[in-house]
């Protein structure tokens, strides 16, 4: 295994890593890397989150960046908000022993776009954006893209099924100058291939990794059989057996999130939802309260989980299976952070049973069946 400095890391940044405790790289970053330092390329990365992505684009675009220039040199696109908060204060932190200041700001719905506006007045090097806000800011003139050399679509599958398919072509259509398009996503749908042919080399650089999450060691896997209309006190079973400890359960459907959440709260359990069709306010409240641990069971659907990294969480419920072994990887991995241990249990119906045992063949964990 290399480490950062064999992959063409200065050493400003590398201190910055060692400080988040960073030191060998992951299997993207070692492919990546050296690749996007070396010249000007477009690249296509099938990557789930947890597998130090951030890293992997952020460190070769802030090697590249040129601090004498106060434009916008690089854009990062990101679907919701939490994750484009959670990229701009690591690419922050990746430059704490810089010499030359390197200026990120983050821009995204849910927030005044006045205050936004103010702070990008300021130098701005590096731009993190939601599609819709960022069109916003342009439309404004607020927002001056022309002299972008490095576009990033992270989670593009995501940004896709939330609808931002037209935003994308709008933006990814008006950067001219561009040198450089990093494309991101966990999985590979028809709309991104469409895409990645419109919009990127036909050459652009393909890289897959497998899939890091499932793989963590740190995680168990456990299914409990029962009846479709006995999951709901099975669950309650199981979360009154955790006693205070904290999960996540995941619903494939909104209505199931919602309905789920107040059965949860009508058996004295303290539960919230976070879906697709909550306010931004309404969904950071719900974060707040989880993360305060005044709420101790978030019922989430795939996409409102993205951007949750949440300490000590212990266990992740399936209460319906995911339609992707994609998503059953992206759900596990929200437990068994930083090297704790976690339990990701699925409650199934020996119909579903099948569905789950195909995910184990597929991404190569063992199921333990709890009784």
């Amino acid at each position: 295994m290399g480490n950062f400095s064999s992959l063409g890391i200065k050493q400003d940044f590398i201190k910055g890593l060692n400080d988040l405790n960073i030191s060998q790289p992951t299997e993207i970053q070692e492919k990546v890397i050296p690749t996007l330092l070396a010249q000007e390329v477009d690249l296509v990365g099938q990557a789930q989150t947890g597998t130090g992505k951030t890293a992997a684009f952020g460190l070769p675009i802030l090697q590249q960046i040129n601090t004498e220039s106060d434009q916008i040199q690089a854009l990062i696109l990101s679907p919701t908000r939490e994750l484009g908060q959670q990229i701009a204060k690591q690419l922050f932190k990746f430059t704490k022993y810089c010499d030359q200041k390197i200026f990120t700001e983050a821009v995204y719905g849910g927030e005044q776009i006045n205050k936004q506006i103010a702070k990008l007045r300021r130098p701005t090097h590096i731009l993190v954006a939601t599609p819709g806000r960022l069109l916003d800011l342009i439309r404004r003139k607020a927002v001056d893209i022309r002299h972008v050399r490095t576009v990033v679509l992270d989670e593009a599958d995501e940004m896709l099924s939330m609808g931002f398919k037209k935003e994308l072509e709008e933006i990814l259509g008006s950067l001219k100058n561009t040198k450089s398009k990093w494309l991101f996503s966990a999985t590979m749908p028809d709309g991104i291939d469409e895409i990645v042919r419109r919009f990127l080399n036909k050459d652009a650089i393909k890289i897959k990794v497998s899939s890091a999450e499932v793989g963590n060691k740190n995680i168990v896997h456990e299914f409990v059989l029962c009846q479709e209309a006995d999951k709901l006190f099975t669950l309650l079973n199981f979360i009154k057996s955790q006693k205070e400890e904290r999960g996540v359960v995941f619903c494939k459907t909104k209505a199931t999130t919602q309905k789920l959440a107040k059965q949860l709260i009508a058996k004295n359990i303290s539960a919230d939802a976070v879906h697709g069709d909550l306010q931004q306010k309404e969904r950071d409240k719900a974060m707040r309260a989880f993360k305060n641990k005044t709420v101790q069971v978030l019922v989430a659907t795939d996409l409102a989980a993205r951007g949750i990294d949440i300490e000590g969480l212990s266990y992740v419920a399936h209460y319906t299976l995911p339609d992707q072994d994609e998503y059953y990887t992206h759900r596990s991995g929200r437990t068994a952070r930083a090297g704790k241990k976690g339990v990701s249990i699925s409650f199934v119906t020996s119909k579903e049973l099948k569905k789950l045992r195909a995910f184990e063949k597929t991404l190569k964990f063992t199921l333990h069946q709890i009784r």
